[in-house]
């Protein structure tokens, strides 16, 4: 997800950093990464008190609303992320990421939905320009996949559009 979101950024002409942490928590920890976009330069990759979190699991939320600044955005998969221990000074965005990808008929593009639902509540880029580049983007490993990403691109994106 946030390999495919620096691309995006990065195919926009953006500033964009990239930094993924993905070591043995893997295999249903808290795996993550950190994508910092901006129209200027970015000084460091590291993110202390970000903006936006997005967490697809229950470890995740537990360890990352942390360090989200204050008055900062929180998406989680609520298919499985139990949001009642919240912190009261965030906005949280509950989107059934995993429900959403079964109904596509395939979960291993959950993570697909939820940054359709990024895209809409971040402006962060264009959602058209993210499906007309997505070959390039995913490169041609996913080929077979292409079709199936744009849906779940879309399907996240116009989830919260119907919801606002």
């Amino acid at each position: 997800m946030g390999y495919t979101l620096a691309n995006a950024a990065m195919l926009e002409d953006k500033y964009v950093t990239y930094l993924p942490s993905y070591g043995a928590e893997v295999r249903g920890g808290t795996a993550n990464c950190t994508v910092a976009v901006s129209e200027e330069e970015i000084a460091s990759p590291v993110a202390s008190e970000p903006d936006f979190v997005v967490t697809m699991n229950q470890p995740s939320f537990l360890k990352f609303q942390s360090i989200l600044q204050s008055g900062g955005l929180i998406l989680v998969n609520s298919s499985m992320v139990n949001v009642s221990t919240a912190r009261g000074d965030i906005e949280v965005v509950e989107v059934p990421t995993s429900e959403l990808a079964e109904q596509l008929g395939n979960i291993r593009v959950a993570n697909m939905v939820m940054l359709g639902a990024f895209i809409k509540v971040s402006n962060l880029v264009s959602l058209q320009l993210m499906l007309k580049n997505l070959p390039e983007i995913l490169g041609e490993g996913k080929s077979k996949m292409i079709k199936l990403n744009r849906e779940a691109l879309d399907l996240g994106f116009n989830y919260l559009k119907e919801q606002t």
